[in-house]
């Protein structure tokens, strides 16, 4: 805010104003009167003539003076000096005294159209004008304006050299002017009162410079303490910064200065106190309980300081910013003559609070709430924008929402640290053992959002300056997320706010009530639930019935990958780079995994491997499990029908079985589990057999493997059987059953069955 300058009245000893005027016709008056009675005792001068009926003594042009030593005193000169018989007044007209200062340099000049003298009680009265002139030289011109006084009504004990008068009263002093109505002095006190309606105009030392303006109701100027008091209220006005309040004490400072010594303002204190500055699109408004404002020689404002409730708000066009504090304490530097606010110190349940004004056209940046119990705010050059804020211990800052789309966040931390960018704009958020809470808009209320909180050791958050709104937030150091069951944990994490997406970085992990997934890096949609994952991607899911069963098991569904992508919250999810499933020891390997929990349908592609393990009937524990092996670049399982289609250059092995083809589609058992119930090969079937000393090789563009029974069809292509034991066949179809060694086959019209049978086959 600007600054006010104190200006300074020339005073010695206790002749100050209204002092000066009174002791000066208090002297005067009462020296001339013993002056006069002891002229006429020692000097028999010849009879006057007759004085007029009703007075004692009288005299015109009178003129007197008294010096001690070589020193003069006083010249007291009256047009006219008149006592009433059986009176103890005495009048005097046209008085004009002159009252010299110690050295004789310099004479106070009173002068009064009248005055009158009590004999009898020594009081001493002018109902007429009096004016006083402090400081005048004896010789020569003044160097400058010399104080002067005018008020009339004028009352003075001599016993104790009190004087009051409840007149209007003007000055005039060296930096400026002043009025009141009513004025009272005690010399014993040296306490000057000035009863009500004081206005004071000070002015600078300073060429050029604002004056200021003081105003109260009363006024007592205590000149032994160099302290002025404004009762029951004072004010000070200095160009557009006004300072007011109740019970306003100022007290004055001695300065030297080239034309000599004066006093200056050095400090201001008020109750119940406000101030108020008015700069070019901005304005700064401050109170408190108890107010104090420090100045320095030049008048110019160095600190303000608030104690109880103290609150400074500072407005723009475009937001307000204010401060409530146990103690607000302000630090003003000079600039071009006036006073900018510097720094801001608040001290004790500090509450700062940033409101964005409505602006034609934009959507309102959220309002910003920051608490801590010590805030330090400093101010760029010229005092009229915030350039950072820093909190001294914990501290929170709130965003509370001015548009639909926005959510309320909650921001807690130690050692908080915001920068700013122009118009009071946040660019950026610092804190250490970092807090956060997200609220969910209503809209995301009504889709089961929950409330997220993130923990960190160090968290930075920055906003855009165009729209206020934040752009990123980055928590490091043993971060941590949860919404509701949603958990996620990384030593590093990023938000981006336009997208919300939080992206975890080394030794990431999420998970739900339903599985987890780690990776060096994962990127986590708020919004959506959706995520991705990269790097070391290891995932562990519990068996449910929405996955798909071609696993089956009760055990957790785990993969591994180079990357992961969860959609639909977590009903379709994408394994990408050497992928691979497991569930107990059932296993399906690939390129490329993708699960359709909605539809039940997992599909593998590139180099797809699955391995399947059958367990015995209940009926056969002695049995062993059997392992089903199936290789081939694309594999679709849909649980609908427990049907998996292999394509592309298929092999499947069970024990002591082999069958290649183009494609193969796998029928697994309607009663659950992984045990193979059939399959069908089709494109270039060929099956190998191999039992003790024996193989079987059969061929065929159609093949049907039956596992129950160990039942192997052969059909299309001249299906053609290769026995090592007994020989060949082939026919349109051929059908044998590997567990008792029978070969059916039939042929085509015209095409009967052909076999070739070994010779040493007995």
């Amino acid at each position: 805010m600007a600054h006010c300058y104190s200006g300074s009245i020339p005073m010695r000893g206790a002749r100050w104003l209204l002092l000066l005027a009174i002791a000066a016709i208090l002297g005067g008056a009462l020296i001339a009167y013993r002056a006069q009675r002891k002229t006429l005792r020692d000097n028999a001068a010849p009879a006057p003539q007759p004085l007029p009926p009703g007075l004692s003594s009288s005299a015109e042009h009178y003129k007197i003076s008294q010096s001690i030593g070589n020193r003069k005193v006083f010249d007291l000169e009256a047009e006219d000096y008149r006592q009433s018989k059986d009176s103890s007044r005495v009048d005097l007209r046209g008085v004009r005294l002159k009252l010299f200062s110690e050295d004789a340099g310099t004479y106070d000049l009173i002068t009064s159209a009248a005055a009158t003298l009590s004999t009898t009680d020594n009081r001493f009265y002018s109902d007429g004008d009096v004016e006083i002139t402090i400081g005048a030289p004896a010789d020569g011109s003044p160097a400058h304006s010399l104080v002067s006084i005018k008020s009339a009504g004028i009352a003075l004990d001599p016993a104790t050299g009190k004087a009051d008068t409840d007149r209007p009263s003007t000055f005039v002093f060296q930096n400026g002017e002043g009025s009141a109505t009513g004025a009272s002095y005690d010399p014993a006190s040296r306490v000057l009162e000035m009863k009500k309606d004081v206005h004071l105009n000070w002015r600078s030392p300073k060429p050029g410079a604002e004056p200021m303006t003081i105003e109260a109701e009363s006024l007592t100027y205590l000149e032994l303490e160099s302290e002025i008091r404004l009762r029951p209220w004072g004010r000070l006005k200095r160009g557009a910064a006004v300072i007011e309040g109740r019970d306003a004490v100022v007290r004055l400072k001695q300065v030297d200065g080239p034309g000599g010594s004066s006093h200056a303002i050095q400090q201001i204190t008020a109750a119940q106190a406000t101030g108020t500055d008015a700069y070019p699109n901005r304005k700064l408004a401050y109170n408190a309980a108890q107010l104090q404002v420090d100045f320095n020689d030049e008048g110019a404002i160095q600190t303000v300081r608030g104690n109880g409730g103290a609150q400074m708000t500072s407005s723009s066009p475009t937001g307000e910013t204010s401060v409530r504090s146990d103690v607000v304490a302000m630090t003003f530097s000079t600039q071009a003559d006036e006073s900018a606010l510097d720094r801001i110190a608040a001290t004790g349940n500090a509450v700062v609070t940033s409101k964005p004004l409505p602006i034609a056209g934009a959507q309102p940046a959220e309002t910003r709430v920051l608490r801590s119990n010590d805030v330090d705010m400093k101010m760029r050059a010229g005092g009229r924008e915030m350039e950072s804020l820093v909190t001294r211990g914990p501290g929170t800052l709130e965003f509370f929402p001015n548009a639909p789309s926005q959510r309320h966040r909650t921001l807690d931390g130690n050692n908080l640290a915001i920068a700013y960018g122009p118009r009071n704009a946040i660019e950026s958020f610092r804190a250490t053992d970092a807090k956060t809470q997200t609220d969910p808009t209503e809209d995301e209320r009504k889709r089961n959002r929950a409330l997220a909180i993130t923990r960190s050791r160090e968290l930075v958050v920055r906003f855009d300056l165009a729209t206020g709104r934040m752009t990123s937030m980055e928590q490091s150091g043993d971060f941590s997320y949860d919404e509701a069951d949603r958990r996620a944990r990384a030593a590093q994490a990023t938000l981006d706010a336009a997208q919300d997406v939080i992206v975890l970085r080394t030794s990431a992990r999420v998970w739900d009530s339903t599985g987890s997934t780690a990776a060096d890096l994962i990127r986590l949609n708020q919004t959506t639930g959706d995520f991705s994952a990269e790097g070391q991607v290891r995932s562990s899911r519990l068996a449910d019935k929405q996955s798909p069963q071609m696993l089956a098991g009760e055990d957790p569904i785990q993969a591994q990958a180079r990357k992961m992508q969860s959609t639909n919250r977590n009903r379709s999810i994408h394994y990408e780079g050497d992928a691979v499933m497991w569930q107990g020891a059932n296993r399906i390997q690939g390129d490329t995994l993708d699960i359709d929990r909605e539809k039940r349908i997992l599909t593998a592609s590139g180099n797809v491997i699955t391995n399947l393990w059958e367990q015995p009937a209940a009926a056969k524990p002695a049995a062993a499990p059997v392992l089903t092996v199936v290789r081939a670049q694309k594999m679709v399982y849909t649980d609908a029908d427990r049907l998996a289609v292999y394509t592309g250059g298929v092999k499947l092995v069970r024990p002591g079985l082999a069958v290649d083809s183009r494609d193969l589609r796998a029928n697994l058992g309607q009663g659950g589990g992984s045990q193979l119930e059939k399959a069908f090969a089709d494109g270039n079937v060929r099956i190998v057999q191999d039992a003790p000393a024996r193989r079987r090789t059969g061929t065929g563009d159609h093949a049907e493997y039956y596992s129950a029974n160990q039942k192997i069809v052969l059909r299309g292509g001249n299906a053609k059987l290769v026995d090592s034991v007994k020989g060949s066949s082939e026919g349109a179809e051929l059908t044998y059953y590997a567990n008792d060694d029978r070969l059916l086959g039939s042929g085509a019209p015209g095409d009967p069955v052909k076999s070739r049978v070994n010779r040493d086959h007995k």
